[in-house]
This record gives structure tokens, sequence and C-alpha cells, in this order.
């Protein structure tokens, strides 16, 4: 009979519910999907949007020069990942007060402001308005970035926290090819329709902010940080499906308990403290891998790789499109695989397939003149580059951020990971046309060079997080980080303790 009830509340571990999937749509689509969609929406209508620039300054000043113009694209392009910088550094703050359901909600202004911004812009005959509605919309991804991993990382249970905790990225990768969709040129990428397309971004920041209040906050949010343990529990079984919750809430009070000397950890104090040092060095170490690796390098230099391969003009974004349903596909197919093979192994075959590609596209490019077949090569190496990085680099690193940092400390953990991240992307941006003027085909060796130190430190240093509680993945690191996390009971080792229904206080202390 005892098997039987256990089987049963296995079974039931396994189960994702309808709220829960439904939260993670709704999160996902209001929030990622805008960060994707704004990543590629000013590719394919930049020659209309540079002609707009163009008028717009000689109706004013008279002639413009070609330097100006390219001086004014490129500040128009780094607004966006300058403004989610900004946007990581408030993650922390925000979540801490508004909870992570209601910074998402917070955020949305940040959406819907400069989608009308941009919207107008021709109307009003101002292309300073698109630039500060670029900034602004960075804000917006930059918060996104970070608050969704960590809501659903937080909702879900964790059987399912890998799977579900890619789906941020999955909606990143919609978002990107659906900005490639309406960037056709017989679509909306051209002198009339690039306007709707920037507008285009806050209606699912306006769907999210209808739809979302309907959905449970964070149990941990609400039990940890709130002590509201009525509403975490109601909100928990509304997650779950079932009454009985009484285990996870269990575990939620071993690491409220766990932590409790710490306290709310700052941006700063979290530099100092001693039992979270690797895991800080991990999140570094993977956000520098992710964006230094050269995906955005890869995605900006995909168009001459096709045009070199003899693919005409007009086909180019017919094939960009292509490249980006390959991404989307890799991502879903990571989904199912995330909770099988792990979050290490993704790792590791995503950025030893992205290295590998990137030295194969150097001498593919550098040879791509002495035969005919060879600019092939190079398209093969953008593709299997984009399934490499959608596997592993681009949806892996906030899921295992999630799970590597517990409720004082993940707030500010996010505002590093997500800080390094955007500024990676920024300098990326701003230095790779230097790179490829001054190194041509050898700029991506750089890349396959970071791609190949970020695997070597996942291989010594970042163990398996599947199906791990918060506190079980605290003590893998605990070795490392020559610190011990004692819970004092029958057992010593960290687990969803089962003497909590004996009534057993159980303590924790870090020396």
């Amino acid at each position: 009979m005892k098997e039987e009830m256990n089987m049963e509340k296995h079974e039931r571990k396994g189960r994702v519910t309808l709220i829960l999937a439904a939260a993670s749509l709704i999160a996902g689509f209001g929030s990622s999907f805008q960060y994707g969609y704004n990543v590629a929406v000013i590719n394919s209508p930049a020659p209309a949007m540079q002609l707009f620039y163009t008028q717009i300054y000689e109706n004013r000043y008279g002639p413009m020069s070609d330097s100006l113009l390219t001086l004014l694209w490129s500040v128009t392009v780094s607004m966006y990942p300058l403004g989610g910088f900004f946007g990581s550094l408030m993650v922390g703050p925000l979540v801490n007060k508004f909870g992570r359901k209601g910074t998402l909600l917070f955020n949305n202004i940040f959406s819907i402001v400069p989608a009308i911004m941009m919207g107008v812009s021709e109307v009003a005959g101002s292309f300073e308005i698109i630039i500060v509605a670029r900034l602004i919309v960075g804000i917006c991804a930059g918060l996104s970035s970070n608050v969704v991993p960590m809501y659903l990382g937080e909702i879900a249970p964790k059987n399912y926290r890998g799977a579900i905790g890619i789906v941020p990225q999955l909606f990143i990768t919609v978002g990107i090819l659906v900005a490639q969709v309406f960037g056709l040129r017989n679509i909306l990428g051209n002198n009339e329709g690039w306007p709707i397309m920037l507008g285009l971004t806050g209606i699912p920041a306006a769907i999210q902010l209808l739809l979302l209040p309907f959905f449970p906050e964070s149990p941990r949010y609400m039990l940890i940080q709130k002590g509201d343990e009525n509403t975490a529990k109601k909100d928990l079984q509304r997650l779950r499906g079932w009454e009985d919750v009484d285990e996870e809430l269990c575990e939620m009070h071993v690491e409220d308990q766990s932590e409790r000397a710490e306290g709310r950890l700052s941006l700063l104090n979290l530099f100092t403290f001693r039992s979270l040092r690797w895991q800080l060095m991990s999140v570094i170490f993977m956000n520098m891998g992710q964006q230094l690796s050269g995906v955005n390098a890869i995605y900006y230099y995909a168009d001459r790789i096709y045009s070199s391969a003899g693919v005409k003009e007009d086909h180019v974004q017919y094939v960009t499109l292509g490249t980006g349903a390959v991404n989307v596909f890799m991502t879903i197919a990571a989904v199912f695989i995330v909770e099988k093979s792990g979050r290490r192994l993704l790792l590791l075959i995503g950025f030893g397939i992205c290295c590998a590609a990137c030295v194969v596209l150097t001498i593919a490019l550098y040879y791509q003149k002495t035969m005919d077949w060879i600019p092939y090569i190079s398209i093969v190496c953008v593709i299997v580059y984009v399934i490499g990085h959608a596997i592993g680099p681009s949806p892996i690193p906030t899921v295992i951020t999630t799970e590597m940092f517990r409720q004082s400390s993940r707030p500010a953990a996010f505002m590093v990971g997500g800080s390094v991240h955007w500024l990676s992307n920024f300098t990326v941006g701003l230095i790779f046309p230097f790179l490829e003027k001054g190194l041509g085909a050898f700029s991506f060796i750089i890349f396959a060079c970071i791609c190949l130190a970020t695997l070597i430190y996942i291989w010594i240093v970042i163990p398996e997080t599947k199906n791990k509680t918060f506190l079980e993945t605290s003590q893998l690191f605990a070795k490392r980080n020559k610190v011990g996390i004692v819970l004092e009971g029958e057992d010593s080792e960290i687990k969803e303790t089962e003497e909590e229904s004996s009534g057993q206080e159980i303590k924790s202390s870090f020396f």
C-alpha cells in the first residue's frame, strides 16, 4: 500500500499541469518573445530606416555624410544591448520588492511605451525617438531575460525545471524568426511597413498585461521572502494540480532556515560570500562564453556568407529565414532532451560543436575563392553553429543560474549574469566590424578559442544539476568553495528531509 502511494506521488511529480504550462507560455511570450523580436527587428528594414534617417537629417541640416549615417545607425543598434545592461541592474531591487510576476507586469511599461514611440516615429519625423525607444525596449529585454527564467525556475517542479527553463530561450528564437518573417521586403521590411514592424513589439506586452495577473506568483518568493505560507501553499496547489504539497513546502522551509544567516544578499556582498564563490564565477564564465562565442557575429556575417556562396541577393533573406527556423527547431529539441541528457552534457556538446564550426568556417572563408564548392561549406558551418548554440550555450546558462543559487542570492546572481550577458553582447556588436576588417576570416578563430576555453571550464567546474533541489545543488559546490552546509539531525546530507514529519527541528549553519 505504501509502495503504491509512493508510485502515485512519483507519477504526479512527472505531470505538467495546465496552469503551469499556461503560466510558462504567457510569461515567455509576453517577455522573452520581445527580446528575440527586437534583436532582429531592425536587420531587414535597415536600408529603409537609414533612408528615413537621411531624409530627416537633410530636411533639417542639409547633406548627410556616410560616416554620420554609420554613426547614427551604430548608436541605434547598440542602444538595445546598452538598455539590456541597465535592465539587468534593476533585476534585484524589483524582484525583491514586487516579486517575480509583479516585476514582469511592471516591465511591460518598458515595452508598450517604446512600441508607441517607434510606431509614430515616421509621422513625428524624428529618428531620435527610435534611438531613445531602443534604449527603453533594451531595458525591457534586460529585465525579461533574467526575471522570466527566475520565475519559471521557481514555479516548476524539479523534474521539469530544465525543460520549462528553456521556454524563455524558445520564445527568444521564435521572436527572432517572426521578426525575420515580418522583415521580408514584400511584407513589412520596406519603406512603408517598418514603423508598423517596430511598433508590433507592444502587442505581446499588452497580452501579458491582461492575462498574467490571473496566474500564481512564485510560491518560493511568497513563502521565503514574504513569509506568507498560506498564499504560497494555495499557489503551489494550483501549479501542481493536487492538495498534498507538504513535501515541497518542507523543502522550501529547509532552504529558508539554511540561509537566514545570510539575509538578502546584495550585488556587492555577493562577491565576498565564500560559499557562493564558484557559483558566481560559473555564472560569469557561462554568460561570457555564451555571448563572446560569436553567436551575434555569426548572424551578422550570415548574409555575406550566403551571398559569397552564390545565393542571389533577393533570396538571401529566405536562406536567413531558414537559419532562424533551424534555431527554433533545435531549441524545441533541447526542451525535450534536457531532462534526459542533463544540463552539463548539452553545454559541453553545444560549445564543442560551435568551436569546431568556427574552425572549419575560418578555413572555408579563407579558401572560398579557390574552389566553387567551398562557399557551400561556409553555409553548412553557419547552420551547424546555430544548431550547436541552440541546444546548449543559448538556453542552458539561465537554467543553471536558477539552480545554482538559493532564494536569498538568486536575484543578485541574475543581476551579475545579466550584466555580463549584455555587456558581452554590446562588446561583440561594437568590436566585430573592426575584427572583421583587421583579421578577416581569422576573426572566427578568436570565437573558437573562447568556445574551447568555456568548454574546458564547464568540464572541470560545473556539476550536473538536473533533478536536484536548490540545497542539493549548493552542496555540490560546497567542497569546491571549501565550506560545509550542515543540517543537524539523523542525516547530515542535504535532503528533502522526512524528519520534518516527526517534528524534528532542522537547523543550518555555515562554516
